[in-house]
């Protein structure tokens, strides 16, 4: 893992408060999100996908009404509210770019599986992924429970940089502002 461009140590004990680890975990998980960025002021987690062509106003919309209406199903079904849930999408040549963002307190792991097969259920193939190899169940859950235990830990700490993550060529990279 890199920060401020510089090799670091995943050494726990050099770590705040996991979000760095959060970060990697969640892009090593998802090979469909294309950045995670952390907002510390705001509390906010803003994903990042990559679709491989010019999405329509009509696609944008399902895509949009799909996964917030789920997000809010999933948060009501734990009795739960969100603060923040937001979809937004930009042009870019010939890919439409989409960022997800999401109010720290209230996202769970999860949630975040359920965007993440959302995501590939609406766009398939046009998802720009990481090429990854298959990995074993065991893995994934593995991956998962710790990503659960980063998103608790954020939770309970307060942070002052904020922290982008994002893949190139087979690595990822976390930056601090």
């Amino acid at each position: 893992m890199t920060k401020n461009g510089f090799e670091v140590s995943p050494n726990p004990k050099k770590m705040t408060d996991g979000a760095e680890e959060l970060l990697v975990s969640i892009l090593m998980r998802y090979p469909e999100v294309t950045a995670v960025n952390f907002d510390p002021v705001n509390q906010v987690f803003k994903f990042t996908f990559i679709v491989d062509y010019i999405l329509t106003r009509e696609e944008k919309a399902k895509i949009k009404q799909l996964i917030l209406d789920s997000i809010n199903v999933f948060k009501s079904l734990e009795n739960n509210r969100t603060r923040l849930s937001k979809i937004i999408y930009q042009n870019c040549e010939h890919f439409t770019i989409i960022e997800l963002q999401r109010d720290v307190e209230t996202i769970v792991q999860g949630e975040i599986t359920l965007v993440m097969e959302l995501f590939q259920h609406c766009l398939k193939t046009s998802l720009v992924t990481e090429d990854n190899k298959p990995v074993i169940e065991e893995e994934l859950a593995i991956q998962e429970k710790m990503i659960n235990y980063l998103l608790e830990s954020v939770k309970k700490t307060t942070r002052d940089k904020y922290l982008f993550a994002f893949r190139e060529e087979g690595q990822v990279l976390v930056f601090d502002k």
